[in-house]
């Protein structure tokens, strides 16, 4: 897939309004995606997941332990301003880096263009999750939803969760409000192998790229797409990543 977004802009934008979503819903609102954290959890998790990979991409970091622990904030007001003073931070570094430079990273890509990437999309499934704990409709900007399933497929699904069964076929995914149509089947071997084309699977899911991307992450379930074929096979798919 293309990447032609603005990846650090998507950063800024679903970052602050992430913020403003912490902020009416409260530090205690249960995040339904999450189970066990509260919005102020979710806050402080992003704020060292925002610092971490600015200081791994401003200093060309190879090794994760050179970046220093952060002190969390005592009362949720300030942990919100270095939140928000974070995303600033992280858009701009991200906005200024070479894409191509060596990093490190936990996926097969080790370079900054992998965490330009894989920052907006994580940014944008917790602002899912802020806007939600807030009691909002939200839907994720269906190009980088779009962009965020090819991502999510090449990179975070790669990672067999463990127990996960063999698939047993072959899903076929489609957005049906931006480009984006993957097929996805496993080798002799049990890695994922993904065709970006038009194609029969033996299960589908076709529906909004937000609610796609949704359902990968599992925040909601496949019920809010058009499933079609085995059962089965798309729910051995959607079990099988390591979500951590």
């Amino acid at each position: 897939m293309r990447h032609h977004l603005d990846y650090s802009a998507a950063v800024r934008r679903d970052g602050l309004a992430l913020a403003e979503a912490a902020e009416a819903a409260g530090p205690q609102a249960p995040i339904a995606g999450c189970p066990g954290w509260d919005v102020a959890e979710l806050v402080w998790h992003l704020t060292e997941v925002h610092c971490f990979w600015a200081e791994i991409v401003a200093r060309r970091l190879l090794d994760p332990e050179a970046v220093p622990r952060l002190e969390r904030p005592g009362t949720f007001p300030a942990l919100l301003a270095r939140f928000r003073s974070g995303v600033e931070h992280l858009a701009a570094t991200l906005a200024a880096a070479d894409p191509t430079t060596p990093v490190w990273t936990w996926a097969r890509q080790k370079d900054a263009g992998f965490v330009i990437r894989h920052q907006a999309q994580e940014t944008a499934v917790h602002r899912w999750d802020a806007e939600t704990a807030a009691g909002r409709a939200f839907g994720i900007d269906p190009d980088l939803a779009a962009d965020a399933v090819d991502e999510f497929l090449e990179h975070t699904a790669a990672f067999r969760g463990e127990g996960a069964r063999p698939i047993g076929g072959t899903v076929h995914l489609h957005a049906t409000d931006a480009a984006g149509e993957w097929t996805v089947a496993e080798d002799e071997a049990g890695a994922l192998v993904i065709s970006r084309e038009h194609a029969k699977g033996d299960a589908a899911m076709r529906g909004p790229a937000s609610d796609l991307l949704l359902v990968l992450y599992r925040r909601r379930g496949p019920e809010v797409l058009e499933t079609l074929g085995d059962p089965g096979v798309l729910e051995r798919f959607l079990a099988r990543p390591d979500l951590g």
